[in-house]
């Protein structure tokens, strides 16, 4: 969906999750900015992503999240393509 995103990664015991989800935004917002918005430098008070996120711990069903990743996005359009009609 074009308003989320899935993302599974492993974080090392020496790092907060809010320390990790914190630079991925910050960094994605400062490329994104950069690549598709012209914007080379002065990112102070700009927003790009919201200030929540969700996170869930993964055991035993590390294989079932990453398939559901996977075809997350052909399951997006399949959706969409129902909701034309």
């Amino acid at each position: 969906m074009s308003d989320h995103v899935h993302i599974l990664i492993a974080i090392p015991p020496k790092y907060s999750v809010s320390q990790v989800v914190g630079f991925i935004k910050g960094k994605s917002a400062i490329a994104i900015a950069r690549n598709y918005m012209g914007r080379r430098k002065n990112f102070t008070g700009q927003s790009f992503w919201a200030r929540g996120y969700y996170v869930s711990t993964v055991g035993k069903d590390e294989e079932a999240v990453r398939e559901y990743i996977k075809h997350q996005e052909e399951e997006d359009k399949r959706i969409e393509q129902l909701s034309l009609f």
